[in-house]
């Protein structure tokens, strides 16, 4: 019988952690000279523990630290939304238009923010075929037991993937084995099927358990809140509503009652967030340790240079982004989200407690701001001493996604009195007065309360646009306020129709085709089977 060798590059690659191997131990000065493989794992020498069944997912799970890297998902996801705007600084920030494409919605195929995500999903999606490969090779020394957990958990995880490029692209192919051949391009409701069927037929093989083995691993509870935020968007994905299978799929992490609202609205935001029970889905993130290229530096883009001094930084952020001053507006005085997501007003020295700036809700122009014009993010804490990378652990899902998913659920089906009380149950912590947090459903289906139109120079509306009502955009600012820079703005407008019509600071919109982004030119030119979508 051939004797297989495990390659230790290929099992790197694939993410395998090999501790502690002693490749030679000599004993009373005794040698012996059977041959020994001393740069190879054979299967006989060889049995996969927990930990190494763990690592061996690892090159799937890491790329999504990209999220909060540059130019991640976080950026295509606000910076084409109402909430976050990128204006020219004192110091740039131009780059060539790029963030001002984003906000227009006028970006081609050669976008570097609609690439990157494109680009990193496949990477991911490539790592994970290849690892399932070496399995059904036999490459890798795991049990039957150990590869149908393995591969549930790379479904699951590769359907993750497809759920971001299926909001994003849309159209895209479906790659699900490792090879050289050209992928086939699929419709938007094909990726939204695979999504939906891998997630299903995976999810009884998944983790149940909620504790430090599972932490930052996909489990049955992040595939049912992923089915529901599928089920929530699949009438934007594939015409039809899903409002039922949504509603039945947070019901059943509900039931499960391993996750729970914080009382204090900053605890899943924080540098040690990892024991919050409110979030089902973190991606971990560690300042000292993670070697893999991708890294937390959203806040560099987002806090001044100034602001070394305010959070006693090593690293000098680069003063990009900022709020769009009608979003801060639409805030109640009373709500502590405000604070909680918004660094405003003055700020102080960290050492000596000196004024260094004071922000002001004001924005010109997208074409030019002054340093402390607009206010910043700063809902993820902002550790003193930090540098250009932070060890938050990124809550991918949180408990309040799933209470609110249920809750526009039973607006959209009739029960709006029913989702007033799941809302309100949300809004207590951001309230002293109960009373304050307190929504009706007659509320929830009412008009929004942004002043939507582009603004003048002086923040005034000189072109108001579409200023027809938006259906249940009360709920919508709900979101909003709960969910302000959580990489989630653009997909809710769209729900809710606003992404495509409203005009907002100096954005105007450009059509329906916005919804989706290009296929990258690069991709085009070596792929013909793909097709530019629509509007492009």
């Amino acid at each position: 019988m051939k004797k297989k060798y495990l390659n230790i590059k290929s099992l790197l690659k694939s993410g395998v952690a090999i501790l502690g191997m002693g490749l030679m131990l000599i004993s009373g000065g005794c040698f012996n000279l059977d041959e020994k493989v001393y740069d190879e794992v054979t299967e006989s020498t060889f049995t996969a523990t927990q930990a190494d069944v763990v690592a061996l997912m690892a090159s799937g799970y890491t790329p999504l630290r990209y999220i909060m890297d540059w130019q991640g998902l976080f950026d295509i996801q606000e910076e084409p939304g109402d909430v976050i705007v990128t204006p020219t600084r004192p110091n740039g920030w131009d780059d060539g238009g790029t963030y001002k494409r984003m906000h227009f919605h006028t970006w081609d195929n050669q976008q570097w923010q609609c690439r990157n995500t494109w680009l990193t999903a496949y990477e991911a999606i490539n790592n994970i075929n290849r690892v399932m490969k070496q399995i059904a090779d036999g490459d890798l020394p795991v049990t039957e037991e150990q590869a149908l957990k393995v591969n549930s958990e790379l479904r699951a995880l590769r359907a993750l993937w497809y759920s971001i490029l299926c909001d994003s692209h849309g159209n895209v192919p479906l790659v699900t084995k490792y090879s050289d051949e050209l992928p086939v391009q699929k419709t938007r409701t094909e990726v939204y099927n695979f999504v939906i069927t891998e997630l299903t037929e995976a999810l009884p093989n998944l983790p149940s358990n909620v504790d430090k083995t599972t932490y930052g691993r996909i489990t049955q509870w992040t595939a049912y809140q992923l089915l529901a935020r599928m089920y929530l968007n699949a009438e934007v994905y594939k015409g039809t509503a899903e409002w039922t299978k949504c509603l039945e799929a947070c019901d059943k992490i509900i039931a499960s009652n391993y996750f729970s609202l914080e009382s204090d609205y900053r605890n899943p935001f924080k540098t040690k967030n990892e024991s919050s029970k409110e979030i089902v889905f973190a991606v971990p993130y560690d300042y000292t340790y993670n070697s893999s290229g991708y890294n937390w530096n959203a806040h560099m883009k987002q806090l001044l240079p100034k602001h070394r001094y305010v959070f006693n930084l090593i690293s000098q952020p680069w003063g990009g982004s900022s709020a769009n001053p009608q979003f801060i507006n639409s805030y109640d005085p009373d709500d502590k989200r405000f604070d909680a997501t918004w660094l405003h007003g003055p700020e102080y020295n960290a050492t000596d407690g000196s004024l260094v700036m004071t922000l002001v809700n004001k924005m010109p122009s997208i074409y030019y701001c002054e340093f402390e014009e607009g206010y910043r993010v700063c809902k993820y804490e902002i550790a003193s001493g930090a540098g250009s990378r932070l060890s938050n652990d990124l809550p991918y899902f949180r408990y309040a996604d799933v209470l609110m998913m249920k809750a526009e659920c039973l607006l959209r089906t009739g029960k709006s009195d029913e989702a007033a009380q799941i809302v309100t149950q949300v809004r207590a912590r951001a309230f002293a007065d109960a009373n304050k947090a307190k929504v009706t459903g007659a509320e929830l289906e009412g008009n929004t309360t942004i002043k939507y139109g582009t603004l003048d120079k002086n923040g005034n509306v000189d072109k108001p646009g579409d200023q027809s009502v938006v259906k249940y955009g009360r709920f919508l600012d709900e979101l909003g306020w709960e969910f302000a820079a959580e990489f989630r703005r653009r997909t809710d407008m769209i729900r809710f129709g606003v992404y495509q019509t409203k005009n907002w600071y100096n954005h105007t919109p450009q059509g329906n085709h916005t919804i989706l982004f290009p296929i990258g030119l690069e991709e085009l030119n070596t792929n013909t089977n793909l097709k530019q979508n629509p509007g492009y």
